[in-house]
């Protein structure tokens, strides 16, 4: 289990319930699973007043980092959030598959060697931020650590973990059930 590391947690969590972020039910993720709690960060990161704390948090995780990085769509707004609030240059990952103009799989610079913090709005299995990964240590970058702002606890941490990376969560699914962290 990956463990939320922010001292003003039920803050957060209080935050992501009021504005819809968290919404309980029947759903489909997109990893084809189904679950009980459905985890919507856009309903934080389309409105600034949710979004500035949410990027504060984040770039307390900055760190090293000479580059952020984020997959379209979710993570985008998180990413230039991140960015302004760290000072530091960001880069957005396309999703695979996109086969006109440029054909790039990435938009912005990644200078060879550079230290980039891959940032992510939910985390289930971990499957953008694997392939987010893959794509940046194939430009060049040096990529060891990603920040989730939910982490469900479905395996991603353990996968990138396999990958060489660390990832931090603001937040995990247990603690938004309520479970003690």
């Amino acid at each position: 289990m990956v463990k939320a590391v922010e001292p003003d947690l039920a803050e957060l969590k209080s935050m992501l319930l009021a504005c819809g972020a968290v919404r309980f039910g029947k759903f489909t993720l997109t990893s084809g699973q189904t679950s009980d709690v459905y985890v919507d960060i856009k309903q934080v990161s389309t409105h600034p007043t949710r979004l500035r704390p949410i990027a504060r948090r984040l770039a307390r995780h900055v760190g090293k980092a000479e580059i952020l990085a984020g997959m379209e769509l979710g993570a985008v707004p998180l990413v230039v959030a991140t960015s302004l609030e760290a000072g530091l240059p960001y880069v957005i990952v396309r999703k695979p598959g996109r086969t006109h103009g440029t054909a790039r799989t990435f938009e912005g610079h990644v200078p060879p060697g550079a230290t980039c913090l891959v940032l992510e709005d939910v985390t289930t299995t971990g499957g953008s931020l694997v392939t987010t990964v893959e794509i940046l240590r194939a430009a060049g970058a040096a990529v060891t650590r990603a920040v989730t702002v939910v982490d469900r606890e479905g395996g991603g941490a353990e996968k990138l973990r396999a990958m060489g990376v660390e990832l931090t969560a603001l937040i995990t699914l247990a603690e938004l059930r309520g479970a003690p962290p």
